[in-house]
Formats: C-alpha cells, sequence, structure tokens
C-alpha cells in the first residue's frame, strides 16, 4: 500500500510499511522484518534508501560482540544514499531530494556543537546505532545535517558527473568511509608537499590516500593485503610492514622521503587498519613533529612507550566520523572525479 503525502512544495508518493534486514542478537545473522510507516516529528526525514555501505564497525556489531547504543533488535547501517520521502515540517523542503546522510547527526544546538566539537555532541544520532540505520527500504532519521546532491535525478543509477559509473548508490560509502578519511586529513593539518603515512588500506584507508594525494602530499601506504598494496589510489610507496623489521620500516620511509626531498619530520600518520599491530605500527613511525590520527577501531589493547609523544613533541587525534558542514566540498571533489568511490 502506500500514501500521497502533500506539504507546502512537494507532492510524493510514500509506502505504508517498509522492509528492514534488523538484527536481533549479537552472532546472528540479520532477520527479515516489516515496520509500518509512522508519523513523522518535525525535524524527522523517511529517507528511501538507494545505497547503504556495509562498514566494519556493522560487522562488529553483528560477530564481534560492540554493543550498539541502542537496544537489539536494530537495522544496522549507516553508509546511506537516498531520496527524502517524506519530511516533518523543519525539512519539508528536502522531499524528493537526493541525499547522502552523514554517519553521525550532531544535534548543532549544545556547547560541544557550538564549541566546533560536534563529534562529541551528546545528543548525535548514528544510524545503526542510536537508531534504526539503511539495510532497509527505508529509514527515519533527523533531517539535520543530510547533504543534497547536486545534479543527481530521480534514477539512483544515473550517472553522476564525469567519473565513469558514478552513481547515487556509489555515494553511500560518503556517508563514512569516505568523510571520514576526508576530515581526518583535514584535522591533522596535512599540507601539500609533506608526507602522509596510512597504515590500512581498506575502506577508509584507501579513501584516506586518495584525499592525501589530492591534497598534494605524497603517500606512503601499508597494508598486509599484497591486492590493497598493488591497487591502492595515491600511493607513491607500498609497503607490508610484515616484511621487515619496524626500525627497518622506519628507515625505509626515511629514505623514501630523502629521495622525495620529503623532510624527515612533521610526518602525518593515518592509523586506518583498526587492528592492534595497525595501531603499534602506526605508532612505532613517530617523529619529531609528527601528528598521528587514530581513525580506526579496535576491541584490542596496543601497548606503547607514551612518552615518545614527549619525545618526539608529537600528537595523537582521535577521528570520529565527519561533521556534516565537510560534507558538500567532499561531494564536489567526487564528482568532479578527483576521488574514485567506483572502483576503489
Amino acid at each position: 500500500m502506500s500514501t500521497t503525502v502533500t506539504t507546502d512544495t512537494n507532492t510524493t508518493t510514500v509506502t505504508d510499511t517498509f522492509t528492514v534486514y534488523e538484527l536481533g542478537a549479537s552472532g546472528e545473522a540479520p532477520r527479515k522484518a516489516t515496520r509500518p510507516r509512522r508519523a513523522l516529528a518535525a525535524d524527522e526525514v523517511l529517507i528511501r534508501v538507494a545505497g547503504c555501505g556495509v562498514c566494519h564497525t556493522d560487522l562488529g556489531y553483528a560477530y564481534d560482540g560492540v554493543p550498539t547504543r541502542h537496544p537489539l533488535p536494530l537495522v544496522l547501517g549507516h553508509e546511506i544514499s537516498g531520496y527524502v520521502e517524506e519530511a516533518g515540517a523543519k525539512y519539508a523542503s528536502l522531499v524528493r531530494k537526493a541525499v547522502v546522510v552523514p554517519a553521525v547527526l550532531p544535534c548543532g544546538e549544545c556547547a560541544a556543537c557550538q564549541s566546533g566539537r560536534s563529534g562529541v555532541c551528546p545528543k548525535q544520532v548514528m544510524p545503526g546505532n542510536d537508531a534504526d540505520g539503511g539495510f532497509a527500504t527505508h529509514a527515519i532519521l533527523p533531517g539535520r545535517g543530510v547533504c543534497v546532491v547536486p545534479g543527481a535525478s530521480s534514477d539512483p543509477d544515473a550517472p553522476l558527473g564525469p567519473a565513469p559509473g558514478l552513481t547515487l548508490r556509489h555515494l553511500a560509502v560518503v556517508a563514512d568511509a569516505v568523510s571520514t578519511a576526508y576530515q581526518s586529513v583535514v584535522r591533522s593539518g596535512l599540507k601539500a608537499g609533506e608526507l602522509a603515512i596510512v597504515v590500512g588500506l581498506g575502506g577508509v584507508g584507501g579513501y584516506a590516500a586518495q584525499v592525501a594525494a589530492d591534497l598534494g602530499a605524497t603517500v606512503v601506504g601499508l597494508d598486509v593485503d599484497e591486492r590493497r598494496l598493488a591497487s591502492a589510489k595515491g600511493v607513491s610507496l607500498a609497503l607490508d610492514p610484515r616484511s621487515m623489521a619496524p626500525k627497518d620500516l622506519k628507515k625505509a620511509i626515511f629514505a623514501f622521503a630523502k629521495e622525495k626531498g620529503l623532510p624527515s619530520f612533521g610526518w602525518t600518520i593515518l592509523e586506518c587498519s583498526g587492528t592492534v599491530p595497525g595501531q603499534t605500527t602506526a605508532f612505532s613511525l613517530l617523529v619529531p613533529s609528527a601528528t598521528l590520527m587514530v581513525v580506526g577501531y579496535t576491541m584490542g589493547a596496543a601497548t606503547i612507550r607514551l612518552s615518545n609523544l614527549m619525545a618526539f613533541e608529537a600528537r595523537a587525534v582521535g577521528n570520529w566520523g565527519c561533521a556534516p558542514e565537510h560534507y558538500p566540498a567532499l561531494l564536489d571533489k567526487i564528482l568532479a572525479g578527483k576521488i574514485d568511490v567506483v572502483s576503489s
């Protein structure tokens, strides 16, 4: 069944029910279920899902015992692209627009948000963690921060921009994997002509390498997967950290930096593997005035010599998601073909 909904500016048809794949308990496969469409609050939108990425975090929730903030059962999925099919009064102008939903939706009004620290907003909503997410035909979420995709048509498979094969469905990964990488690089202060080391060239790390290279940095990529090392975009030197001792790995990067005329200090190290070995390797690569961005997540605990931060006058910065204000600029880069989300 369907219902026609009229707002001041738009008329659209929405479903009375929608299909979801909800996680009933950790360790179980998601189960198919049907949800009724409920009335929306003034600040909510109903998204018809075009695409939803599967993040390593989703696997952690489903199989590794990582707890969600909302109790189970819960619909996972926080990398969502789609169309606003219905909206509360506050976001009526979004109806029928193609959008990417940020993986972290801060309230925008609390003291943390007002001070530029929206990543620690106590009222933030993360789809698939605080509320039902995108492993469904539809999702009801806050409208705040939702990013409109310029130039998108009503066909989720229609081409977008000059990048071959790019569609609205591909933009689902922008919600987290690409945007988290983007904010990590921005927050690090990395500049053109500097050295960036990306530890872990998976979903987030692969995009971090592209973002850093687009900025004009020279990128060293580390991974234990030969396929990722061979296919990573934006990487000038690809190394398997298992192939040499930690000191030799650092020496190899020093030699590469010298060869390229890059400084031996001030390196930006982006730990994106979300593994204990990856975190240990990243910390071992600290140099004077280095910046270590901790981007990946693991339940494991790494043993490190914290005093190295003091000795090197280095800093370590954690990064959680991406603030909604960064999405328009990032989308512009993707639509212009500067960052590849199709073949990555």
